[in-house]
């Protein structure tokens, strides 16, 4: 496949729209698995105080794996055919086959996205140990940037092991140095940490969650410091030109948040692909 090219890029987007279906199961599911587990957290916690804390438990396990996926309406168990990335959406019209409902958009185009992502990382880095790596931090992002679409969370159990992986992969200097991953890792969380704590003090909001800085180190670990002011001026500026729109278009309140992890993601997969070009154009027109 590596001579192949075309071979390699069909293989990518096949294989890479099955891992797509599997990110939707992750971005429905964990957010679920998560307050689950601050329940159950909060209830041995009220029982070990003595204030009661009894029942509410959610019967059988929960997990990516069981149980089986099926219509939030009727409970009908989704076929092996009707689970088909992007063709059954098709096929079905965008509706559950026992009950009629309609099946959300995100689905197929979490999919499609994930397959045509993946391709672009493929036909930059070729058949590389850097491609497949790079094909676990998009996917990464992905899963991340529409989590925190629906829900405003970044979990720490994608953002804390690909963070951790980031430094390994960099071991050997797959992306950038060592020490650049290191330094990125570091200034990532503590620049937005301390933007963070300075909008508090000024205004006595809070400007973004935690999620954020483990988002933005994890993109230092894997790209190093220098991509870190890119990354960070791209999703600013793509932030800002969405929220404005959204208060223009749909009159939407300015003290909703607006989830600021899916510009991080986008920008960090630009930087993984072209934020070395960026840098080097950028700093030939002001030299």
């Amino acid at each position: 496949m590596a001579n192949t090219p075309w071979l390699l890029l069909t293989v990518t987007g096949l294989f890479s729209l099955l891992i797509g279906s599997f990110l939707n199961v992750v971005i429905h599911r964990l957010p679920i698995m998560m307050e689950r587990q601050w329940q159950s957290e909060a209830r041995a916690w009220l029982q070990a105080q003595g204030q009661g804390g009894d029942g509410g438990e959610v019967a059988g396990p929960y997990n990516l794996v069981v149980p089986r996926s099926g219509c939030p309406h009727c409970g009908h168990h989704i076929k092996a055919v009707e689970n088909v990335p992007v063709l059954s959406y098709l096929l079905l019209r965008g509706r559950c086959s026992s009950c009629g409902a309609r099946i959300s958009p995100q689905y197929p185009l979490v999919e499609a996205a994930t397959a045509l992502l993946s391709m672009l990382v493929v036909w930059h880095f070729g058949f590389t140990w850097a491609a497949g790596a790079a094909l676990l931090f998009t996917w990464s992002l992905i899963a991340l940037a529409v989590i925190d679409l629906r829900t405003t969370l970044l979990p720490d159990m994608i953002t804390l092991p690909m963070l951790w992986l980031g430094l390994i992969v960099n071991l050997p200097g797959l992306f950038t140095d060592a020490t650049s991953s290191v330094i990125g890792a570091i200034a990532g969380y503590l620049s937005l940490w301390l933007v963070y704590h300075a909008f508090r003090l000024l205004t006595g909001k809070e400007g973004m969650g935690y999620g954020d800085f483990k988002l933005f180190a994890l993109i230092g670990a894997w790209l190093g410091w220098q991509v870190l002011p890119l990354v960070i001026l791209l999703s600013s500026l793509v932030g800002a030109v969405v929220g404005i729109a959204l208060i223009v278009t749909r009159g939407r309140d300015r003290d909703i948040p607006i989830p600021f992890g899916p510009y991080l993601a986008a920008a960090g997969f630009i930087a993984l692909l072209w934020g070395d070009a960026i840098i080097r154009v950028y700093l030939q027109a002001v030299v």
